[in-house]
């Protein structure tokens, strides 16, 4: 794949953020090359490790030169024993790294308000996009949700970034009570957005693209399939997207993807945390099974 690299990083610097990890490796060449909504897939576990599949993470920012040269920051919620074995990291600890993978968030060709939208630590790479939207001209409001405070994460960072900044917290222990899809309605009247960029999970994406598509807007996401690869050989994160011939496809999240236009993705294959393949998909096979 042309604009990838596979680099041996070193971890410089680990910090807690509420309940995730935010990792900042050296990564050059991978740096120069990343654009807002690319993400990197991490080897974990060590040279000797049964952890054969890398860990696939958004990037939260990447700076093409500096005191270390480039480097790329994500963040880590510590699941299963990747995620636990990156977030146990020390500085200087050798990361290998492979990126930039993936399609970028598209930029508007004018200067139009913007809405973007973190579901949890899936508001990692909008901060960056904030940036890259703002040097456009864009007026940039934020709406970021999560079960609770802790889940919660970038606020500060966002109150520094966006012109303006809604929270939500299903339990109420930070900003407003319930969930974005309660407010977002109410942010894109006030804002005028043409444009709704989201990233978080499956959930929360297909309420934004409704919502957006209610109030005039185009929605943007980031979705979440669960990547094994990363490149494109194992297909384990196909998802149903229709494209501009009107055909509904299964394609790869990691290729494809991450960022479909949200009015594009067929939502009503998923259900119960399972993605089927619609009837009138592509290649499905047939009621009979011919």
């Amino acid at each position: 794949m042309s604009g990838v690299v596979q680099v041996a990083g070193e971890l410089i610097a680990t910090r807690r953020a509420g309940a995730y990890h935010h990792l900042t490796i050296v990564s050059p060449g991978v740096a120069e090359l990343a654009r807002p909504g690319q993400f990197v897939a991490l080897a974990v576990g060590g040279a000797t490790s049964a952890n054969l599949l890398r860990r696939c993470f958004s990037i939260h920012r990447a700076k093409p030169s500096g005191t270390y040269g480039g480097t790329v920051d994500v963040v880590v919620a510590a699941h299963g024993a990747g995620t636990t074995w990156l977030a146990g990291l020390r500085p200087h600890d050798p990361v290998d790294v492979v990126g930039p993978l993936g399609r970028p968030f598209p930029l508007p060709a004018d200067a139009v308000p913007c809405v973007l939208v973190g579901g949890g630590y899936g508001s990692a790479p909008l901060f960056w996009l904030a940036e890259a939207l703002q040097g456009r001209g864009c007026q940039v409001e934020m709406v970021l949700g999560a079960a609770s405070d802790d889940r919660l994460f970038g606020v500060v960072e966002a109150r520094r970034t966006a012109d303006g900044v809604v929270v939500t917290t299903d339990d109420g222990s930070a900003g407003r009570r319930g969930w974005v899809s309660d407010v977002l309605g109410d942010v894109i009247d006030r804002t005028g957005a043409g444009v709704v960029y989201g990233c978080g999970p499956m959930a929360m994406l297909r309420s934004v693209t409704e919502i957006a598509g209610a109030h005039g807007a185009v929605a943007q996401v980031a979705v979440e399939e669960s990547m094994a690869c990363g490149v494109g050989v194992c297909m384990t994160c196909v998802l149903p997207v229709t494209g501009n011939d009107g055909v509904t496809r299964m394609v790869r999240s990691c290729v494809e993807g991450p960022v479909f236009r949200g009015d594009r993705v067929r939502w009503d294959a998923f259900a119960d945390g399972v993605c089927r393949v619609p009837a009138d998909t592509l290649g499905a096979p047939s009621a009979g099974g011919h």
